[in-house]
């Protein structure tokens, strides 16, 4: 009893670290800005997060960082944000990183604050607010390009991603989603970020004539550019659409 209670108490210590105080967060509000703390290419944990309670289990939840040799040129490189399906972590994207390297693109794998990203299972904040710290994290220490800041996922992230991105439309030039189920904006959307949005079509998840018919239309009635792939594969992103995402982000 007193290791659950000790957890909890862990729990709500990390969620007050992060600025929330249980009031919806949609907003994000960090910037691009003159990086001053010098870091090496690779791959870095971001040690922004922590142990917290998941599913009746402590979880240590934080992200990934990879700065390919490109940035230390100091150009302003693009930044992709990943986010991870339900019950996912950021970890298993580091397939991306080699990719990232041959084509000079900043990767943030991000871990959600729980099992999946909030506003799909809760109000919308600590993720919210985990991603606004960890986008600062970057750009202290990366010139990035702020006409090629992308928050894309899978699953789960990417609806997460379509739903926050729409809202931040300011601050991200570019969404991706590959293979998303429906999440609706919680604010009003801002701007209008280029989207591109990805679906298997072996996909027994979501299947792709969802977003086939109902998301890219809707879209594209609202106004977005955008671009849609349907490849074959299951509910996953493949290396090769990984790298036709980065290069989309690019142009």
């Amino acid at each position: 009893m007193m290791a659950r209670l000790s957890l909890i108490f862990l729990l709500v210590v990390m969620l007050n670290a992060c600025g929330y105080d249980g009031k919806q967060v949609t907003r994000i509000q960090n910037r691009v800005s003159e990086p001053f703390i010098a870091v090496e290419p690779g791959e870095h944990e971001l040690g922004l997060g922590g142990l917290l309670w998941v599913n009746r289990k402590p979880e240590w939840k934080d992200g990934l960082l990879y700065i390919p040799k490109a940035a230390a040129a100091g150009r302003p490189l693009p930044l992709l944000i990943w986010l991870h399906g339900g019950g996912g972590h950021a970890e298993q994207y580091r397939y991306m990183f080699p990719i990232a390297e041959e084509l000079g693109v900043v990767v943030l794998s991000l871990d959600a604050r729980h099992n999946t990203w909030d506003g799909i299972d809760s109000p919308f904040g600590p993720d919210v607010l985990f991603i606004d710290k960890a986008m600062q994290h970057v750009f202290d220490r990366v010139h990035i390009d702020p006409e090629r800041i992308a928050l894309g996922g899978i699953s789960d992230g990417a609806a997460y991603a379509l739903a926050v991105g729409r809202s931040n439309g300011d601050v991200f030039s570019h969404l991706v989603a590959v293979a998303p189920g429906h999440l609706s904006p919680p604010s009003p959307p801002v701007g209008k970020p280029k989207i591109f949005v990805g679906h298997g079509t072996r996909d027994k998840v979501y299947h792709m004539t969802g977003s086939r018919y109902f998301i890219v239309p809707d879209l594209r009635d609202d106004g977005y550019d955008v671009t849609y792939l349907e490849f074959d594969g299951p509910h996953w992103v493949p290396a090769p659409v990984a790298r036709d995402i980065m290069n989309w982000l690019k142009r």
